[in-house]
């Protein structure tokens, strides 16, 4: 836990602590611990946005760690295009999708085995409970058999697996054709409001996870607003759809969302928000 939220932690009988695994950032910087899904069949970032704002959570780009323990994939669809080669050790392997995270996506150090197995044994802590798959009456029943040794158990595993995904889908988008005009989609300032606070001010307020500080002062918002439509690092449409690149003596950089964690209507939210907020009104 030590090494998932601090990064660094004190080895077993030494009194000094680690290396820090990076510089930049921590797991916690990109993923939640706690289940951030009202429906773990689902992807869907509106539902989840409302579910994380009333378990005072943050709204991030990596899927939550809760629960990674029991997915069979990682580093899923669009993921290849940008690490390529990379994915192919880590899509089925959970230690090795550990080890990817820590280099190219904390742009930190590879992970000594025995912080690995610290870190497995800490996720073991934060698996699926049989009760976030809600399951039926019926359902609890043959698990109950199956667990006996009256019921079909091949059949009983599917039907647990069956209540959440077992990988998380990812989909790169784009930023709209005109970024003057936005997406076709009418924004809602207050779902902005939620998206500002719990993702772009979990990294940038008080440049906590980056040089780009963000705050509620409408100069910020004005700034943010005239990039609206540019090709810059401070464009939402830019970095949010493309993200940025680490660069040479400034390591730290922003992975971008995936639709499955921030929709095109979403986006059209967090302009409209800023639009309002730019306005001085």
């Amino acid at each position: 836990r030590d090494l998932v939220i601090r990064g660094i932690t004190t080895k077993e009988g030494e009194n000094e602590e680690t290396k820090k695994q990076s510089k930049h950032f921590v797991c916690t910087s990109c993923h939640n611990l706690d289940r951030e899904d009202p429906d773990l069949t689902q992807a869907d970032p509106e539902a989840r946005l409302s579910y994380v704002k009333e378990k005072g959570m943050p709204f991030l780009q990596g899927t939550s760690l809760y629960g990674v323990i029991n997915r069979t994939s990682y580093y899923n669809g669009d993921y290849e295009k940008k690490y390529g080669k990379l994915v192919y050790n880590a899509r089925n392997d959970l230690r090795e999708a550990i080890q990817l995270c820590a280099v190219e996506c904390a742009q930190g150090r590879r992970l000594q085995s025995w912080e690995l197995e610290s870190i497995l044994a800490y996720l073991w802590t934060i698996g699926l409970q049989l009760d976030d798959l809600n399951l039926d009456q019926n359902e609890k029943d043959k698990l109950k058999n199956a667990r006996i040794g009256e019921g079909d158990k091949t059949a009983a595993i599917e039907m647990i697996k069956s209540h959440y995904l077992q990988a998380s889908p990812a989909t790169f988008g784009s930023p709209p054709e005109d970024r003057k005009e936005g997406y076709d989609k009418i924004g809602n300032p207050d779902n902005g409001r939620l998206i500002y606070d719990l993702s772009c001010q979990h990294c940038h307020e008080r440049s906590r996870y980056s040089f780009f500080n963000l705050d509620d002062a409408t100069l910020t918002f004005k700034y943010l607003e005239r990039h609206l439509p540019k090709y810059t690092r401070y464009s939402i449409y830019q970095v949010g759809r493309y993200g940025t690149p680490p660069l040479n003596g400034k390591r730290a950089y922003m992975p971008q969302y995936t639709l499955e964690k921030m929709s095109n209507q979403q986006m059209e939210d967090l302009r409209s928000f800023i639009e309002q907020e730019a306005s001085g009104f």
